[in-house]
């Protein structure tokens, strides 16, 4: 099964305690099951977020399942999905240049080797 990479920004805000918390929500098994379930059915096979300073960069693997708008739409309709989001926000911040309520920003791909 042929896998396609896409990659992502988001800040959080700038606060070493709220930074901190959001690590915690995402150490390894601490996310809820009902998310990494959500984000597995959407097609996603890996999914990783980096740090720096406050700047987030996310890959994730997909297989030919995934769809973005579908995601979307399924996430839109998964009140736990809706919940962690909303949780979420406490720590994210948009990027600049993001739309209103935009979250992830897809990054242009510059260079390959």
């Amino acid at each position: 099964m042929s896998t396609k990479r896409h990659c992502f920004s988001c800040d959080l805000k700038n606060d070493s305690q709220l930074i901190a918390e959001y690590k915690e929500y995402h150490a390894a098994g601490k996310a809820w099951p009902e998310i990494t379930k959500s984000i597995k059915d959407a097609g996603i096979v890996d999914m990783q977020i980096y740090l720096t300073g406050n700047r987030m960069f996310m890959i994730m693997e997909v297989n030919e399942k995934f769809d973005p708008v579908q995601k979307s739409k399924m996430d839109a309709e998964n009140p736990k999905v809706l919940e962690w989001e909303n949780l979420m926000w406490n720590y994210q911040q948009e990027l600049p240049w993001a739309k209103d309520g935009e979250k992830w920003i897809a990054l242009e791909q510059v260079f390959q080797l």
